[in-house]
């Protein structure tokens, strides 16, 4: 069975690091990404089976980056990461197509266990 592939999108490489690592002992492949551009770009090409997506980023943020994902497929499974706790923003970020939003620090076996979940209904569908 070939590994499932997850993008990782952060402006911060310590962030990107952490979770890559994370990721990987669980199995996955990572690829990266440091904006929303590059992302979309690897989204496109790549075919990612989820995207993990910081929403705090320079130039396109986290919730237009979602917006143009949810634009090629409104079905791709993307998990949002923020320093910000705002509810406001969790819920434009569900209502935009989010899969789930987790917040910095991140909590890794809420990380693993949304990623695995999403990874999970993905193998079903």
């Amino acid at each position: 069975m070939t590994k499932k592939i997850i993008l990782v999108v952060d402006d911060e490489p310590y962030i990107i690091r952490t979770i890559q690592k994370t990721l990987e002992k669980e199995g996955y492949e990572v690829v990266t990404a440091s904006d929303g551009c590059e992302a979309l770009l690897k989204v496109k090409n790549m075919k990612p089976a989820l995207v993990l997506l910081d929403i705090n980023m320079p130039g396109l943020s986290g919730i237009d980056t979602l917006r143009c994902i949810k634009a090629l497929d409104k079905n791709f499974p993307v998990i949002m990461v923020t320093a910000v706790r705002d509810e406001k923003e969790a819920k434009e970020t569900i209502e935009a197509g989010a899969y789930d939003y987790i917040t910095k620090p991140i909590d890794f076996e809420h990380l693993k266990s949304s990623v695995f979940s999403k990874i999970f209904l993905i193998r079903q569908a």
